[in-house]
């Protein structure tokens, strides 16, 4: 891809003219990459992801502190929804990231799940390049545009709560009943085995979810069950 494609969206998307474009380019490049093109390019932006992994938590840890006054733990929860993978992959797709990706073939064609890990890694990634090239208020200020500005919509939704502990609150609230989670199918061998979870409320299957484990199973179902409140939760905001 022509190192025009990058300029234009360093101005355009992120506000910037890099100094080291390169480092840009780098951002957006996955490590499958490097297998099929290992006589030009020498680098992966794992680096630059773990740099940015640590300049996005002291953002949002920084904006919570100086905005809100609740106890840590509560501080904590929120940060969490605000760095986790999904969070920050929506943010890159909102903000255009996948055309710019440099994959190997392979991974061009992989899942929607791998694909999503992906975009949440160049996210932080291209924090990381911003902090290097521009500094850390540009890497603040693009942080904030991208993922900071969500978080009202985080708050009154109540994503930020873990799903099982949300769907309880809203069962016992609505319903006057606790979820009950049940494996209705697991299949394959049992180093890798997939489970099928339906969750419960007054022995009604309010969603069903899958995962490696029983637990990653009940997340799911909870997250999808979750959907079944969401005009009670319209109603209360």
């Amino acid at each position: 891809m022509d190192t025009s494609v990058y300029a234009a969206f360093a101005a355009d998307t992120l506000g910037v003219t890099y100094n080291n474009l390169n480092l840009l380019i780098t951002a957006f490049t996955h490590r499958s990459y490097l297998n099929e093109h290992k006589k030009t390019v020498s680098e992966h932006n794992e680096r630059l992801e773990f740099l940015g992994d640590a300049v996005l938590e002291l953002v949002v840890t920084e904006y919570l502190y100086a905005s809100f006054k609740d106890p840590e733990g509560i501080l904590t929860n929120w940060r969490s929804s605000l760095v986790r993978t999904e969070s920050i992959g929506a943010a890159a797709a909102k903000f255009e990231f996948e055309p710019l990706l440099r994959l190997s073939r392979g991974e061009k064609r992989g899942t929607d799940r791998a694909r999503a890990q992906i975009l949440a890694n160049s996210y932080e990634a291209v924090v990381g390049s911003l902090y290097l090239d521009q500094g850390y208020d540009v890497a603040k200020a693009f942080i904030t545009k991208s993922i900071l500005s969500t978080f009202e919509e985080i708050l009154s939704s109540g994503s930020w709560m873990d799903p099982k502990s949300h769907l309880q609150e809203l069962a016992q609230s609505h319903d006057g009943a606790t979820p009950i989670y049940k494996v209705m199918n697991e299949v394959g061998p049992d180093h890798d085995k997939i489970f099928t979870v339906g969750v419960y409320v007054n022995n009604q299957l309010r969603g069903q979810g899958n995962g490696p484990s029983k637990q990653a199973g009940q997340q799911k179902a909870a997250e999808a069950a979750l959907k079944f409140y969401q005009p009670a939760i319209a109603e209360t905001n």
